[in-house]
């Protein structure tokens, strides 16, 4: 039977314990609260069609919008996996729907495509707006992801979009709790076998 060190134990000992705790909140508290989440986004599409929202809100996802674009500020082409690549434009907004608009109008596979839209009403469905930072950077980053309204109707020369569902939102946290059950052994495993390693590395005790 190796003997435990009281230091390195008690250290081990709180990190396996905030692992364990890591893994109950997933399970516990993160995993309901995604599952109700889920349930309210496969209701909105059904609901009635409201105007496109003035701050994020994820709660609104996957729900019918509409809003005027007055003027397009700016444009471009971002990729869209076996889409291609997706036209959106920044819009200059006023009234109901606020300090500015992100509109997807279609896809196209020409990546030097140039489409032509000048603005007007705009109908559809309210998705997440690409997100340039890393998976890294948004756990440190709280900030919430901008909306963009997912037009029914394509701008001329565009391919329709898809429609946005919510097989698009990720619901990982079972995995993350088993995978903090998981690192919890794995570092209790490693610890009693480096003490036994070192024990029989040392030798028998001296008489």
């Amino acid at each position: 039977m190796p003997r435990f060190p009281l230091i390195p134990t008690i250290i081990v000992g709180l990190a396996i314990a905030v692992m364990i705790a890591l893994g109950v909140w997933q399970l516990a508290i993160r995993l309901p609260q995604k599952e109700a989440q889920l349930a309210q986004l496969a209701a909105n599409p059904s609901l009635p069609e409201i105007a496109f929202p003035r701050f994020p809100d994820d709660s609104l996802l996957f729900r019918k919008a509409s809003g005027f674009c007055v003027e397009p500020v700016s444009s471009q082409l971002t990729g869209a996996g076996n889409a291609g690549f997706r036209f959106i434009v920044e819009c200059r907004t006023g009234g109901l729907e606020g300090p500015g608009m992100l509109v997807q109008l279609g896809t196209t596979r020409d990546p030097g495509a140039k489409p032509v839209w000048k603005g007007g009403e705009v109908r559809g469905r309210i998705s997440h707006a690409p997100d340039s930072r890393s998976m890294f950077a948004s756990l440190f980053d709280r900030t919430p992801k901008r909306l963009i309204l997912i037009s029914d109707t394509p701008a001329p020369g565009l391919t329709p979009n898809g429609t946005p569902d919510i097989s698009s939102v990720p619901n990982n946290h079972l995995a993350y709790g088993v995978q903090w059950f998981l690192f919890a052994l794995v570092a209790a495993v490693i610890y009693v076998l480096a003490l036994v390693w070192g024990e029989r590395k040392a030798g028998p005790p001296q008489p």
